[in-house]
């Protein structure tokens, strides 16, 4: 299997934690981490801790499970729910149909999972820097670990400003809970740390590690992530370097088909700036040690070999029919299914393994195909598709950002180019669809970067922020059917619980 020293070293921290999965403890009641001493090995100690945040990365609170679909992604007009009526009937009620209750337990487990990263993130870089004041002679090994300490934390903090906009800044190592209890930030000021985390990682971090540590991050990785966190600022000047600064460093191109991207053959492909690594073996078929829930979760909610996961987290017609007439993107996003009584004649095998739709009483039309696993594989493993990598950041997205900004900046030209490079990519060997979008307008020229952003990035975490960003939320999700948004619920609440224990001092978001 893929990258097995790599995993086989965060199987040994995964053990370790004590945050589990399903945890739901919260910040103020995190255990202080013990401080370097003399003697400690630097080196090791600070790649164990940073191996515990690829490890936790992939768990259920930040990007694996309900609370990261539920906070990222159902609530678009394109996601919805998924699986039956009565299953997780609360989510629906508070991400589909915007219910917010700041009691949700999901809601919780997103912002704590966050938060218990951070810390860790924190103990890292005050642990090398406090080495450092000590006298100590540091590895380069070490180095790279304050850049991958400081993008995590980057990342993390960028979750939380996009959920909930202001929230506690915790930038130093906890030695006592209370410690944790802080009003809120500007969400000026956490973009200011953000942009000082991905300004330092991108000094830290090698343009590539060697081999065995394959789904290392890197220099691509924080300046692409540093891209993000400008667009979601419209941002345009600096949106527009750091893209072009990735596309132009020969790292990563579009040479990877897109009917190959999010297979298992397409993992860590050319196509790939970051993403995490999962894995299964013979002993560990179905292990979040090494693997992830994130294709479980997803997976087809069905029977015998249909049996694929829980059928969460699902495209919308709306999202069927936002693709251009003949666009191969949309048989490599939608896995179809039948519902019962219809002729099975009239939805295509699902390629590539050809396994035909079958009937089923499932809510849902379509489920993400973004997660479909290799029957071979199942048989293999396990049939839920604890192996399935976590595709984070994409360069196709750098080119439909540096599009998207130069636009904005008044360069039709340059929008155009990279505009036409995605839809090149996408259409493939057939060159009678897809046409190049050759207009000049501002406006016009907006809408069609707009879609393709859509349909190239679809069930990839992003498009309720984009709608956010915007400033059309209200009326595209009015017009889906989902009424119940309001401009208030572009931020969440805060976790209640987390109000309660902080005795005053965290203040919850306006209008809740």
């Amino acid at each position: 299997m893929k990258n097995k020293i790599f995993n086989l070293l965060i199987v040994s921290i995964a053990g370790i934690l004590t945050l589990t999965q399903t945890s739901c403890s919260d910040l103020l009641d995190q255990e202080p981490q013990g401080k370097w001493t003399e003697g400690d090995n630097p080196g090791g100690s600070f790649q164990t801790d940073v191996f515990s945040l690829y490890a936790r990365m992939k768990g259920w609170g930040v990007t694996g499970g309900i609370p990261a679909f539920a906070v990222h992604s159902i609530r678009s007009e394109d996601v919805e729910k998924g699986s039956t009526v009565s299953d997780g009937s609360d989510v629906a009620s508070m991400y589909d149909n915007f219910n917010y209750n700041a009691s949700d337990g999901n809601l919780a487990s997103y912002y704590t999972s966050n938060y218990a990263l951070i810390h860790t993130a924190n103990t890292v870089l005050s642990d090398i820097n406090e080495a450092k004041e000590n006298g100590v002679t540091l590895q380069r090994i070490d180095s790279l670990c304050m850049g991958e300490a400081h993008f995590f934390r980057a990342f993390l903090y960028f979750n939380l400003v996009r959920a909930f906009g202001e929230v506690p800044l915790i930038d130093f190592k906890i030695t006592d809970a209370a410690e944790t209890n802080i009003p809120k930030s500007t969400t000026t000021e956490i973009y200011t740390l953000i942009d000082a985390d991905l300004t330092a990682a991108e000094s830290l971090l090698p343009r590539q590690w060697e081999t065995r540590y394959l789904g290392r991050v890197t220099w691509g990785a924080a300046r692409a992530l540093h891209a993000k966190t400008y667009m979601q600022r419209n941002d345009w000047d600096n949106m527009l370097t750091a893209s072009t600064d990735v596309i132009n460093s020969g790292i990563y191109n579009l040479n990877t088909p897109f009917h190959q991207i999010f297979r298992e053959s397409g993992e860590n492909s050319s196509e790939s700036i970051f993403e995490l690594q999962c894995t299964a073996t013979a002993a560990l078929p179905s292990s979040t040690d090494i693997g992830s829930q994130y294709a479980e979760v997803q997976g087809v909610r069905g029977a015998g070999d249909w049996d694929l996961g829980w059928g969460w987290n699902c495209p919308t017609p709306l999202l069927a029919n936002a693709f251009e007439q003949g666009d191969p993107r949309k048989d490599e996003t939608l896995l179809y299914f039948l519902k019962p009584g219809e002729d099975p004649q009239s939805i295509p095998a699902n390629a590539p393994y050809g396994e035909k739709p079958v009937a089923q009483e499932v809510m849902n039309r379509y489920y993400n195909k973004k997660v479909y696993t290799d029957p071979a594989k199942r048989t293999q493993f396990s049939k839920h598709g604890f192996w399935m990598n976590i595709r984070i950041l994409r360069v196709s997205e750098m080119y439909l950002m540096a599009a998207e900004a130069a636009n904005e900046l008044g360069n039709a030209a340059q929008a155009l180019n990279y505009l036409e490079q995605v839809r090149t990519r996408a259409r493939g060997n057939n060159a009678g669809v897809l046409p190049a979008v050759t207009t000049t307008d501002q406006v016009a020229l907006r809408s069609a970067i707009r879609h393709e952003r859509r349909v190239e990035l679809a069930m990839e975490w992003d498009r309720f922020y984009d709608l956010v960003r915007w400033g059309n939320a209200r009326t595209v999700l009015h017009a889906a059917g989902k009424t119940g948004y309001q401009d208030k619920h572009a931020l969440l609440p805060l976790p209640q619980a987390e109000i309660d224990k902080s005795n005053g001092v965290l203040i919850q978001n306006p209008n809740y």
